[in-house]
Formats: C-alpha cells, structure tokens, sequence
C-alpha cells in the first residue's frame, strides 16, 4: 500500500512512519509534505497514492483548501490535534478522522477500511484496464449534508433521485424532501453505484427504486415517473435513451 503523509511537524512524521511500518512492513510512504503548497503540486505530479494522513493545520494554512486546488482522488484520513473540523473533514470525503495522539489501533483500522474499500464518500482512483473505460473501485456509502445549521445522513437506499435546479444541486429522499448537496451532478454519477443509478439527462440521475412508470415520449425517448413525482422534465434524452433501455433490463 503507497501512503502520503501531508503534516508540518517532524515528530509527528516519524512517530506515523514507525506506526506504519510496524502495522504492515510492506506499506511505502511515498511522501511527507508539509505545506499546502507543496501537497497541491505532488498531487498533480504524481499518481494517486492508495491511501493519505492529513493533518488539519499546516505550515501555510489548513489542508481542506487543497480539495479547493486539486482533485483529490484517494481517500483521506485526517489525523488532527482539534475535533471541531470533524465535520468538515467528512464533507470532503474523508475516509476517518483520528484525534492525536494516534493509537496504533486506530491508524490500522483506517488502513483496513482503505483496503477494503470502506469510503463514506468515494474518491478512489480509478482503475485503468487496457484501453477499457475507468470504473469507480468502490461508491458512495453515504452523504452527509448540511442544511441550514443542522446535518443529516443519507444512505443511497434513502435516494430517490438527484436533480439539479437553477444551478443548485438537491437530493431528493424518498419521503420527498430535498436537502442540498455541494457538488454537480457529473461528480456525484461517478459515485453511484451504475448497477442501481442512472443518469436521465442533464438536470437528473435516479435510483431504479423510484421508477414508477415509462411512458413513450417520442420516436426515441421516454419519459419516466417518479415516486415521490418529479414533473415534467424527467424525460431520458435522446443520446441516453438506448443506454437507459439497456440499464433497465440489468445489462
């Protein structure tokens, strides 16, 4: 396993590479880096590592604005002297948030979740086979989501579609509320497990659960009814509309 650590305090570098190595010999650190900086420009430098500590406080700011530089596209423990950015943590897709000093049995937990692919929001590299087209290794477990100055957990099965309105984005629970969701709809279609969410046009992404009914729209598209009701729009457009009839019948 190919670790990054992104922490600007020298002891606390060692005392993690010793933990490490003492959990598994075969793990190689492929990196400390202690600035923000220097972790945005090995991002884009190098490929993804399988696994990465972060601390919260570094040398040149906190590590949360290095999702606001780069795509981070591996799964982040951050490991933290302060608790108040739990929240924060895990809405950037963190695997786990340790609490310093870190316990051994911790740190090898998070390193079990990680191999088994045990994210709360994916942000894995994708595998690239041949000339195939990438696939997520592993899909969203669940969302946090923040709304108004409460926060409320939502597991896929809980979905009933996404949407997007007026540049916003809203999940749709099956109860029929919307809560709102900060990324677009082309990043969360690559977290969603394709075996039970598609993608209906540009503005929609819905679970299988939630199909009421199918309705021929014209030569080639349909229109779909939703449970909770959606409106008008739910239409597959014509460039999906073969990959959805495909979808459907679990091809």
């Amino acid at each position: 396993m190919n670790i990054l650590i992104v922490e600007d305090e020298a002891a606390a570098v060692a005392r993690l590479r010793k933990m490490l190595v003492e959990i598994d010999p075969t793990i190689n650190v492929v990196a400390d880096i202690p600035t923000v900086q220097d972790a945005v420009e090995w991002i884009r430098a190098n490929p993804a590592p399988d696994l990465a500590f972060f601390d919260v406080r570094l040398a040149d700011g906190d590590s949360f604005a290095i999702f606001k530089s780069v795509e981070v596209e591996f799964p982040v423990v951050f490991a933290t002297a302060y608790d108040e950015f739990a929240i924060q943590a895990f809405r950037v897709n963190a695997l786990d948030y340790l609490l310093k000093p870190l316990k051994k049995s911790e740190v090898a937990e998070a390193l079990n979740r990680a191999g088994r692919g045990g994210l709360v929001r994916d942000h894995a590299p994708l595998a690239q086979v041949a000339q195939e087209p990438a696939v997520p290794t592993t899909f969203v477990k669940r969302f946090l989501i923040r709304y108004g100055e409460h926060f409320k957990i939502v597991e896929p099965p809980q979905i009933a579609y996404i949407h997007s309105l007026q540049k916003n984005t809203f999940l749709r629970t099956k109860e029929g509320r919307d809560l709102p969701l900060d990324e677009s709809l082309d990043r969360l279609e690559k977290q969603l497990d394709p075996t039970r969410f598609t993608r209906l046009n540009r503005q929609l992404i819905v679970q299988v659960d939630s199909i009421k009914d199918l309705v021929a729209y014209s030569k080639s598209r349909v229109k779909v009814l939703l449970d909770p009701p959606y409106g008008e729009d739910a239409v597959v457009s014509s460039e999906r509309s073969a990959d959805f009839k495909r979808w459907l019948a679990g091809r």
